[in-house]
Formats: structure tokens, C-alpha cells, sequence
């Protein structure tokens, strides 16, 4: 079935696609071309009808849960749009985050916000050359791939952990100047690792069995140098059948509620702050918690 908007409100526009979709899985339907109307905002009109930029319709077949296929520009000022329902597919961490389980295909750095806003966090804390570096819950280590992008001109002696043997075998293979090792980040501190000029964490303070609190206090009693800083991670997205969906979710809540991650943000920037840090909250689909030291100036040419 396919339906044609001009002029119609979002308010009518939502409900119908959403009966389609429910009905068939796939819905089609054409809408004023986006590109007639640069520089308006959604709502205002267009010789055509109702202007409403790309963003809006991948922003709508998100929150339906589907996926939006390539645009069709049908050359009259209108495009076609389709909708695809997202496929029952299971989380990609369902199995585990070991080499066998679907997570070792995500690549956060392809993620272009994600990307941006970690180079900019690297930058931020801003290790010194040949300065230490420790990773918790590294996994397969692809992440460390953006210290080289945000540090062209620097090394590190990097020191990377995870519970998942399988996974740091891929990480030792991606990085063989650097060190992985299995360790269960609850057993912090641990004297032996000495002190690090960036800690990294991310995706994994609000992993099960974790009190960020109690991981938080050993990493900045125990583990970081007078002068370093730490990046944490915070998602607030889960996988689709392939998309990364925004908004973080809870358990039998059918639509994303951001009230834990907001709470989990929140204590961690507190906490940091009280401790005599500055804090950064930057990123959309993984929130990142960057501190520095607050007596240290804040770099600049941050960009990527």
C-alpha cells in the first residue's frame, strides 16, 4: 500500500504509517522533497506542501522500529519513502561478547558522533607522549584505534583488561605493541598496575555486578597519575537488527526512558567534580563523561 502526504500533519501522518507498518511490515508512501525547502523549518511550506527535512522521517521510522530505505526522488518536487520493520533479530551482546558472538561486528568508530566526540575526549584529557593508558572492559580493543587518530605524532604504553579471553586474543592481534590481560574490574585496585595518565571505560559502568561508585573511587585513589584523566562511557542506544537505535532502555518499558542513564551520569560528574575534577558530558549514542584535573588548562583544537 502506498500513501502520499503534502500537506497533511505530522499528527496524521504518525498514526497512518504506524497502522501500515504494523498491518504489512513495510509501508510506502511519498512526501514533498526535503531538499525544496533548505533552510525551513519542519512545518513550513513549500510549493509542494509541508516541508520536513530527512532527519524527521529517520527520526519517525526509528521510533516505529524500522528501517528507512534510500529515497526515491520522483523528479515532480516529491520523494518516496519506505519503511521497513526492523527484524527480530537478538541484541548483538545476547551471546556474549567473545569472537563467536554477534558484538565482535559493532564498530563504534564508524558512528560518525561517536568518532567525533572521542577524539575530542582524548584530546581533552590529553595523555603525554609514551604516558600509560589502562582500558577496562577493552573487549576486542577496536576503540584504541582512535588514540592513533587523536595523537598522530605520540605512542602509548597501553595496558588493556576484559573478563572474555577470546575477545583480547582479537585485541592482541589489532594491537601488538600493546599489553591485554584478563581481569575482573571489581578486584580494583590492584597496586601492581601502578598509575595511568588516562583511564578508559566504556560500555561498562552499568554492566551487571559493577558499582560504578566503588570502581570510580579505586581508579582515582589508586590509579591515576596528579595530572590524569579518565573517559567514560555511557550507552544510550541499543542495536535494531543491525541499526543503532537511539534512546537507552529499561527492562518491559516499550519505549526508551533515560531516567538510569541520566542518574548514572549525573553521580559519576558529581562525584568527579567533588574530587576536584572538570567534567565534560558530550556524545548521543554513548554519553562520555570526560575529567580532567580542574587545576589544568582545558586543551584546545579539540576537533577531529
Amino acid at each position: 500500500m502506498q500513501l502520499a502526504f503534502t500537506t497533511e500533519p505530522m499528527s496524521l501522518i504518525l498514526p497512518a504509517v504506524r497502522r501500515v507498518l504494523a498491518d504489512a511490515g513495510r509501508v510506502t508512501f511519498t512526501v514533498p522533497d526535503p531538499d525544496l525547502g533548505l533552510g525551513l523549518y519542519a512545518g513550513e511550506t513549500t510549493s509542494e506542501g509541508i516541508h520536513r527535512p530527512l532527519s524527521v522521517w529517520t527520526d519517525l521510522a526509528d521510533l516505529l522500529g524500522a528501517h528507512l530505505h534510500t529515497p526515491e526522488v520522483l523528479g515532480v518536487g516529491q520523494i518516496r519513502l519506505t519503511l521497513q520493520r526492523y527484524a527480530p533479530a537478538p541484541a548483538p551482546d545476547a551471546a556474549g561478547y567473545g569472537t563467536d558472538g554477534d558484538w565482535a561486528r559493532v564498530n563504534k568508530l564508524e558512528d560518525p558522533v561517536f568518532l567525533a566526540t572521542f577524539v575530542e575526549a582524548l584530546r581533552r584529557v590529553n595523555p603525554p607522549p609514551g604516558g600509560r593508558v589502562l582500558a577496562l572492559g577493552v573487549n576486542a580493543g577496536r576503540e584504541l584505534e582512535a588514540l592513533a587518530l587523536a595523537f598522530s605524532d605520540r605512542t602509548f604504553e597501553v595496558l588493556g583488561v576484559d573478563v572474555d579471553e577470546s575477545a583480547l586474543a582479537t585485541a592482541r592481534t589489532r594491537h601488538p605493541s600493546f599489553t591485554f590481560s584478563v581481569l575482573d574490574v571489581n578486584t580494583l585496585p590492584l597496586p601492581e598496575l601502578g598509575t595511568f595518565d588516562l583511564v578508559l571505560a566504556l560500555s561498562l559502568l552499568q554492566s551487571p555486578g559493577i558499582v560504578p561508585h566503588d570502581l570510580l573511587r579505586a581508579i582515582r585513589r589508586h590509579h591515576l597519575t596528579p595530572t590524569g584523566g579518565l573517559i567514560l562511557g555511557f550507552p544510550n542506544a541499543r542495536y535494531l537488527d543491525g541499526h543503532l537505535s537511539y534512546g537507552a532502555r529499561m527492562k518491559n518499558y516499550a519505549r526508551p526512558d533515560l531516567s538510569l542513564l541520566c542518574a548514572d551520569v549525573t553521580q559519576a560528574r558529581r562525584q568527579l567534580q567533588k574530587h576536584g575534577f572538570k567534567v565534560f558530558v558530550t556524545g548521543k549514542y554513548e554519553v562520555l563523561v570526560t575529567a580532567i584535573p580542574a587545576g589544568i588548562e582545558t586543551p584546545t583544537g579539540l576537533e577531529f
